[in-house]
């Protein structure tokens, strides 16, 4: 007898640890290419030890969003552990954080891209042409976000470890060509080169590098076992960014010394370099002429397109962030309006992508930089005190991973992890309004507009500023559990309804008595959080599922399954696995005639659960396509 599945309409688990880690490393790895030349010229030779200070609490902030993720593992982040912790209020405070966040990653990772990409075409690192080409370049990806492209995962996945590689490569020469203690050491003059302030500053400044973090959390809802795999991703993040954020600093300022000039203590690294700091380092190795073209040119390039996936990454950030803050009913729904024939988040993508236009054109990096630590500092701030208050709340729930350090107070562990990380991170978000008046004003701000809108529109719909209030969405009709399976049926979303699909599995279930069942795939876009209401979508799939009832009769169940893009066939195969089935009916497609065995299909065979039957339709090819003859296949 098959096993008992219970309806399931989440997406896919299919995430382990190497994916979870490349993914997440392709976000925090990014920031190094701008974060570098920022940190330097404030912290001047004391950019290592401020880089490893912040490296140092994004370990303890680490802890606390692996511990809070594995409890709640979906999207959101800080404002998801800020609901079940405290109230809507505080976990909008937060969400409108990472909103800010989100914003200042696409305009910063899309500012940078032009002066990277110079190594190509040198009038890209010239005003005001990087900023035309940033400002376009943001356009084109709310655009294309809006007709629902989709980065591809895999290959995230690749320009991460190459981004990883090239980073080890690059300490690796410098550590062999350029590195010099005594170089290092002349570099500072404590409290002068730099002044203690400023050397403050670049810590707070040094923590942008380390807030891809966020990205952990939100993967979480696809990740495989997350009380294991979360956390090992988190290490390997923690201890790549540890090593790789101490080594690179060190490298840069042996090739590019302090130096002073009428008083006035600098480093190419955070003038002339400012912009493109990485290139700066292949510059001042002493490599070659040619070897050093050659890796100018590779750095250079890796770097724009690992910045312009940073940027993409930014806006499908800000699409669901908005999706679920007005699920939560903490922004106006218009904000969540989906395209009615791409199915996005269009308005959201125009409104926020325009601000991180207007973001970007003033072309200052210190302000945009110290912006993005105003968001991300409250955030991270938020979580931590999230976590402790959820320790004392409920002291006695299962956690099936905890953070280090703690002890035992009134009666509940005191996670000192969150409190030595929320005082580093409230800390910098202190100093960062304190040495920038600007960021202070322009920040809060930010805040009291998003307060006063969240304010307002609780108000007008009656709704408590405090309480949660969820958008209640519709459940797809027809959805129910199996409890004796063994053939399934697999549709994809963009597969029309075969009869002879259905009618073969229900002869195989006749020699077998056994039921049927069949998955109707809706494909959602990354761009879209998975439980988005789809309805035309949901009303094709679950019409399927109907016209399989007509045919099977009572033997005949089905639901709705949400994946993502690239997804279809390992969420099939994972159906069949988990409910045991003894075979897996699929419909063979055609293109003019001819037998198509796609990406979905080639995955199902490649990963063959159990008997896969493919059944073709060579009548219906012929009539479709006006050709003399179709294929049938069985695997």
């Amino acid at each position: 007898m098959a096993r008992r599945i219970p309806r399931d309409e989440s997406l896919a688990r299919v995430h382990g640890t190497g994916a979870l880690f490349s993914t997440a490393y392709g976000n925090v790895g990014s920031s190094i290419y701008y974060a570098l030349g920022v940190v330097a010229a404030f912290a001047l030779g004391l950019t290592p030890i401020a880089f490893l200070v912040a490296g140092l609490i994004f370990m303890l902030t680490a802890a606390t969003y692996a511990e809070a993720t594995v409890m709640y593992p979906e999207a959101g982040g800080s404002s998801s552990f800020a609901r079940h912790a405290f109230n809507e209020l505080v976990s909008f405070l937060a969400a409108w954080g990472q909103m800010l966040n989100y914003v200042i990653t696409v305009a910063i990772s899309a500012f940078f891209v032009p002066d990277y990409l110079a190594v190509l075409w040198e009038p890209l690192g010239d005003s005001p042409t990087d900023i035309f080409f940033s400002a376009a370049l943001v356009a084109g990806l709310v655009g294309i976000n809006i007709l629902g492209g989709q980065e591809s995962a895999r290959l995230n996945i690749v320009l991460a470890i190459g981004d990883l590689l090239t980073q080890v490569l690059l300490v690796a020469l410098g550590l062999f060509l350029v590195l010099n203690a005594d170089t290092l050491v002349n570099n500072v003059d404590f409290g002068v080169a730099p002044t203690w302030g400023d050397f403050a500053l670049g810590i707070a400044l040094g923590m942008i590098a380390y807030t891809g973090i966020e990205t952990l959390s939100n993967m979480s809802e696809e990740a495989r076992d997350a009380p294991r795999t979360i956390p090992r991703a988190v290490g390997l993040v923690v201890a790549a960014v540890l090593v790789l954020y101490l080594l690179i600093p060190l490298v840069a300022l042996s090739a590019m010394p302090v130096s002073e000039s009428g008083g006035e203590f600098t480093t190419e690294l955070g003038t002339t370099y400012a912009e493109n700091p990485m290139l700066g380092i292949v510059d001042n190795m002493g490599l070659s002429a040619s070897l050093t073209e050659v890796l100018r040119v590779y750095v250079g390039v890796l770097a724009g397109v690992i910045l312009i996936i940073a940027t993409n990454a930014g806006l499908i950030g800000l699409s669901r962030l908005t999706f679920s803050m007005g699920t939560y009913r903490q922004l106006p729904q218009r904000l969540r309006a989906i395209h009615p024939k791409f199915r996005t988040p269009y308005l959201a993508l125009i409104l926020f992508g325009a601000v991180s236009v207007v973001a970007l054109l003033p072309g200052e990096t210190e302000l945009l930089a110290t912006m993005y630590s105003f968001g991300a500092m409250l955030s991270f701030t938020i979580a931590h005190l999230s976590l402790v208050r959820l320790r004392q709340r409920y002291p006695d729930r299962e956690r099936p991973w905890r953070a280090p350090l703690n002890v035992r107070f009134r009666g509940w562990d005191l996670p000192l992890a969150s409190v030595i990380g929320g005082l580093g991170t409230g800390a910098a978000w202190i100093v960062v309004m304190a040495l920038n008046t600007r960021t202070l004003v322009l920040g809060s701000i930010w805040m009291l507009i998003g307060i006063a809108t969240y304010v307002g529109y609780r108000r007008v719909q009656g709704l408590p500023l405090t309480e949660t209030h969820r958008v209640v969405l519709p459940e797809p009709v027809g959805v129910e559990e199996v409890e004796y399976k063994s053939v399934l049926v697999a549709f994809e979303d963009d597969a029309p309804f075969s009869e002879e699909t259905v009618a073969t599995a229900v002869k195989l279930a006749a020699k077998r008595r056994r039921g049927i069942h069949v998955v109707s795939l809706l494909t959602v876009p990354r761009s879209l959080p998975v439980e988005a209401p789809m309805r035309e979508q949901e009303s094709a799939a679950q019409s399927k599922i109907e016209q399989a009832k007509l045919i099977g009769g009572m033997r005949v169940s089905g639901h709705v399954h949400r994946a993502r893009p690239d997804e279809a066939g390992s969420s099939i195969a994972k159906e069949a696995k988990e409910m045991e089935a003894s075979a897996l009916v699929m419909g063979l497609r055609y293109r003019d005639g001819r037998p198509l065995y796609g990406k979905t299909l080639q995955t199902v065979l490649a990963k063959r659960p159990c008997r896969v039957i493919v059944v073709g339709e060579p009548v219906r090819a012929r009539e479709e396509a006006g050709v003399a003859e179709g294929i049938g296949a069985s695997a």
